[in-house]
């Protein structure tokens, strides 16, 4: 199989799985406890069907978008997501430059692979800084410090992430970052050649934002769970979240509301943005999906707040879906991922072009030229 052969989702996953070690593969692709959620993330999609118009005069369409301050050229950006470089060697170098040749946001983790710094010389578009609050008060500090410093346009401080979720993949594999050198893991390197060549010969691997702050999943290998549990301060409260937008002082958004209760408090404390997310199924498994409760927040918050539907995005039509309902835009972290592992900077650009042109192709089909002409009058629930 080979990159030009990847035209939906599940090519590029099976292609990422052939180039990456299992531990590895697995870490992108599993959820927590039996992943009811994390399969239901996109099923849900599958409960709504799209009623189309015709005979709409739909040569030109304008998928353009305004987000938190934003101008995207599509309504669909690029979820932050953590340990890019073990994917690919080029890391978030390659998400960075795919997402500013399709004019949409970057948004960067505080486990990034990749500094800010360099991020932003990279990608002159709009980036997003994802931040995890530890318990190291000195850290957050200079995570927020970097990412102004750095120019980025929009803060999100994810809240989900309380603890580490039961994500048993990873416990069967043995999965750490950096990776533990075992003899299981160094059978399933050898399997894969390039990748262990690439890892072992290249630049070192780290998490730059961390460095000098703690040792656990830089130096010391752990897992993602463990680190979440050890690391992140589960005394955070909406007073730390109130402070940190203040703090920060623009663009500010919250990633993991569930609730409209929580939607509404996040519109109290001065949020610009919400992310419906529950972190790609991988923290409470038996969670709601964010389309199933993506109607709700709309309706109490979308006129106060921009929304923007996170988890199990795979086709274009799940982008309308969500639009439809309410969602100012969309964001996917795998959608890219399996991408990036398939093929680095060249296969995230053909998994946007993908995207890109089904979302065109989509709203040609569904009779619309603009996405404020989609609305819930074009879906009919089963």
């Amino acid at each position: 199989m080979r990159l030009r052969d990847c035209h939906n989702f599940g090519d590029f996953r099976r292609l990422a799985k052939k180039r990456l070690p299992g531990p590895i593969f697995h870490y992108i692709d599993g959820g927590a406890d039996d992943e009811v959620t994390y399969r239901r993330n996109t099923t849900a999609y599958d409960s709504v069907d799209l009623v189309p118009n015709v005979l709409r005069g739909v040569e030109t369409v304008d998928m353009s978008v305004e987000v938190m301050g934003q101008k995207l050229d599509m309504p669909l950006y690029c979820a932050p997501t953590a340990l890019q470089r073990l994917f690919h060697h080029q890391g978030e170098r390659a998400v960075a430059r795919a997402a500013s040749k399709f004019g949409t946001m970057f948004g960067v983790s505080s486990l990034a692979t990749v500094t800010v710094e360099e991020i932003a010389d990279l990608a002159p578009g709009p980036k997003l800084f994802q931040f995890y609050f530890h318990k190291d008060r000195g850290l957050n500090d200079a995570l927020m410090e970097r990412a102004r410093a750095a120019a980025f346009n929009v803060m999100a401080l994810t809240v989900d992430t309380i603890t580490g979720g039961n994500r048993e993949r990873d416990l069967r594999t043995g999965f750490t970052t950096p990776p533990r050198l075992t003899p299981s893991s160094l059978l399933s390197f050898a399997a894969h050649p390039g990748w262990a060549w690439n890892f072992l010969t290249g630049e070192k691997f780290d998490m730059p934002h961390l460095s000098g702050h703690v040792r656990t999943g830089t130096n010391l290998p752990a897992s993602v769970g463990d680190y979440f549990s050890t690391m992140l301060d589960q005394s955070m409260t909406w007073k730390d979240a109130e402070k940190l937008c203040a703090q920060w002082g623009g663009e500010f958004a919250l990633k993991g509301i569930m609730s409209v209760e929580d939607a509404k408090k996040a519109v109290d404390i001065g949020c610009t943005g919400i992310m419906v997310s529950n972190h790609g199924g991988r923290q409470l498994d038996g969670a709601r999906a964010p389309f199933d409760q993506l109607a709700e927040i709309c309706d109490a918050v979308g006129d106060q707040v921009d929304v923007i539907c996170e988890g199990g995005i795979q086709r274009g039509t799940h982008i309308l879906k969500a639009l439809s309902v309410g969602a100012k835009a969309v964001s996917g972290g795998r959608l890219y991922l399996f991408a990036l592992a398939a093929a680095g900077q060249q296969g995230v650009e053909r998994a946007l072009l993908n995207m890109r042109t089904e979302i065109e192709r989509d709203m040609k089909l569904m009779g619309v030229t603009k996405l404020s002409e989609l609305s819930r009058g074009n879906l009919r629930w089963r």
